[in-house]
């Protein structure tokens, strides 16, 4: 699994018009599910994701995590975060989760994410989002769970 994890100040997504999902301040994660993903890596992701060390402490540095932060979790499924752009101009979509399974497995993780912290608001899998947000730093990180 990857995640494209935003520090932000604010997030949004929105489909049809409609707002499904929002956090001020926290990280906005976008999540690829591959081909050998699981649940063992839904655990290990969502460790990371809680985890991380990306907010300031006292002195500035990066040492707090979310929940030190106390700030929200937006999580948006992103199906192109699993491509292949190693050759040419296309990317390959060889080495995705089939879309069953992806599903499956970003709705795992959205449920175990619910249990360990409050602040969890999701997109909607598979549907056209539109998401809006205010990258604080910016501070941008790409985790993968193997």
């Amino acid at each position: 699994m990857k995640a494209l994890i935003q520090r932000v100040s604010q997030a949004s997504v929105s489909v049809d018009d409609e707002c499904v999902g929002a956090i001020e301040h926290g990280l906005l994660a976008l999540i690829g599910v591959e081909r050998e993903d699981d649940e063992a890596r839904v655990e290990r992701l969502l460790h990371k994701l809680l985890h991380y060390r990306v907010f300031a402490d006292e002195t500035g540095r990066m040492n707090h995590n979310l929940q030190q932060a106390e700030g929200g979790l937006l999580l948006i499924s992103q199906f192109t975060l699993a491509a292949d752009t190693r050759k040419g101009l296309r990317p390959g979509f060889s080495s995705a989760a089939p879309p069953d399974e992806g599903e499956r497995l970003f709705h795992h993780l959205v449920e175990r994410a619910r249990n360990a912290w409050p602040r969890v608001a999701t997109g909607r899998f598979g549907a056209n989002m539109q998401v809006s947000l205010v990258n604080d730093g910016p501070v941008t990180f790409l985790l993968e769970s193997h």
